[in-house]
């Protein structure tokens, strides 16, 4: 698949991205590279390869799910200037 000038125009647009004039054969060239790597990969025949979660194919290390800090809100909230039933109270901002 080959990316002209116009299509790069496009998606820069869509992108929102401001390209110099001089640059747009050199992004058109190496968008088409990529899509023609794409096209590359979905040549590639997969038929009856597991899927994998992670490239090395190795188990998660898991940890205890267990409290590693004690509760400081009291602390905390004993400095705020406003406190209510364990709640922070601070000015309306939206009318």
């Amino acid at each position: 698949m080959s990316v002209t000038q116009d299509d790069v125009v496009k998606i820069a647009h869509l992108a929102r991205l401001a390209i110099d004039e001089t640059e747009m054969q050199g992004y058109a060239d190496k968008l088409t590279q990529v899509m023609d790597m794409v096209e590359q990969m979905n040549a590639v025949d997969v038929e009856g390869v597991e899927m994998m979660s992670h490239p090395l194919n190795m188990s998660q290390r898991l940890r205890e799910d267990e409290v590693t800090e004690s509760n400081h809100r009291d602390d905390y909230q004993a400095v705020s200037p406003s406190v209510e039933n364990g709640l922070f109270l601070v000015p309306k901002v939206i009318e």
